[in-house]
């Protein structure tokens, strides 16, 4: 571990207070009007919003990253015995879920360039339905434009967080995961400092690799095989949760700076258009798999949607929408696009991406 990312100078202290302060309000704000996840889309909207003025706002790394341990932690305590098992049951589903999403990156690529004019490496990494930086990486290996991949992504991960919940809440859906009843246990200090310790010192270990979302997936799975072999040591307080989500939304907001919005309006336009399409269509297809496999549609829709896993885990959690469910099918997701993403390619580019004839002299 690298202990000098934690020094701050006084003006970065004071910008760190302030961006913290200023996302608290944003909490509050949307406690008062009841909005769904509060505690992550306050602060997102008052960051951006703040940050867009032009005003510099700072979330250091290392408290993004310890609040995604505590969200992976509060998440894999829903992994008990019984859900390990019915998980495992839809496995099939699971890879099912992973064509469908590449398939609806695809189309989204091909709509994307179809508006924007961009080229077609660009689109494929733009839309493909994985861990933003990862694609980003990928499109750079590639000869894609690295900048609109990253934005494509931030808006792609920041609309699915704003569009579904605020739906949900709107139609009043909810459910009852009969897995919240174990949230209800006591906390109990020194097992919830175990946990957290475990799952930061492993996520630490594993991020010398830089495997995709290490300070969300590593927690989650460490703790969901100690609950899934019947170790309960503590849950998560409320408090430290919404923390956690405090962390998250402060850190999504912080990317929304006016460059961001300068550097492209017209591209950024024809990505809101794109996504919004995949969104219906992902929503689709989640609402006729549930109905296909005898899953709540709710939770269906949340396991399918082209978001990021915290996100949908926080909001299947809230809604009581079967968290193990949505948070399997999203991470499952996640990991193997990141995989297979650069290799699926092959099978895109010869049918989009035309080779380029060299021009004689």
């Amino acid at each position: 571990m690298n202990l000098a990312q934690f020094h701050m100078s006084p003006t970065r202290l004071y910008r760190l207070g302030l961006t913290m302060a200023l996302g608290w309000v944003g909490a509050e704000l949307m406690l008062l009007v009841h909005a769904p996840l509060p505690w992550m889309i306050g602060p997102l909207l008052m960051i951006a919003a703040v940050s867009m003025s032009g005003k510099r706002m700072e979330i250091p790394d290392w408290l993004r990253n310890g609040g995604q341990v505590v969200l992976g932690t509060t998440m894999g305590l829903y992994f008990t015995p019984t859900m390990m098992h019915q998980v495992l049951g839809m496995a099939h589903w699971v890879l099912l879920n992973v064509v469908s999403a590449w398939l609806l990156g695809i189309f989204g690529a091909w709509l994307l360039r179809k508006m924007s004019g961009v080229d077609a490496i660009t689109s494929y990494f733009c839309m493909a339905v994985g861990g933003g930086a990862e694609m980003t990486i990928q499109a750079e290996r590639m000869g894609g434009r690295v900048d609109r991949v990253a934005a494509a992504h931030t808006v792609r991960v920041v609309l699915v967080v704003l569009i579904i919940p605020l739906v949900y809440k709107l139609a009043d859906v909810h459910g009852f995961d009969p897995l919240f009843a174990a949230q209800q246990r006591e906390v109990h200090i020194p097992g919830m400092l175990g946990l957290l310790a475990l799952s930061g010192a492993a996520s630490l270990l594993i991020a010398r690799y830089r495997f995709p979302n290490v300070f969300v997936i590593t927690p989650l799975l460490v703790t969901a095989a100690l609950t899934g072999a019947g170790v309960e040591w503590s849950v998560m307080p409320a408090w430290l949760v919404n923390v956690g989500q405090l962390a998250l939304g402060v850190s999504m907001g912080s990317r929304f700076t006016p460059e961001f919005l300068r550097s492209a309006p017209r591209f950024l336009a024809c990505v809101l258009v794109s996504l919004l399409v995949m969104l219906a269509l992902a929503a689709g297809y989640g609402y006729v798999f549930g109905l296909v496999s005898g899953v709540n549609p709710a939770t269906t829709i949340l396991a399918t949607a082209p978001g990021g896993v915290t996100e949908m885990a926080l909001t299947a959690k809230v809604l009581q929408l079967g968290v193990s469910m949505v948070t399997v099918f999203q991470v499952s997701r996640m990991m193997l696009l990141v995989v297979l993403a650069g290799p699926a390619f092959r099978l895109y580019k010869p049918w989009f991406v035309k080779p380029v004839t060299p021009t004689l002299p």
